[in-house]
């Protein structure tokens, strides 16, 4: 497995962005939006929306991944 980010290509609202992100991040970023059942770019256009201007997607989307599995681990019957 890759420590080092690697940048990857997206589409937001028609625009095609790149985001270094680290392996384990962009998997854990696609399995979340298989389970919300949506495509990657629009899951990547919600948490674009969502951030403060001066955080970066790449950034922005480390901490939900982050949120989602402490939310889940959280949760009745999770990990936690």
């Amino acid at each position: 497995m890759s420590g080092r980010p690697v940048k990857r290509s997206l589409t937001l609202r028609g625009h095609r962005t790149s985001v270094s992100l680290e392996d384990a991040f962009w998997r854990a970023f696609r399995e979340i939006a298989a389970e919300k059942d949506m495509p990657i770019n629009a899951l990547a256009a919600e948490i674009d929306e969502a951030r403060e201007m001066d955080v970066g997607l790449a950034s922005a989307i480390r901490v939900y991944v982050l949120g989602w599995y402490r939310d889940q681990a959280s949760s009745p019957g999770g990990a936690g």
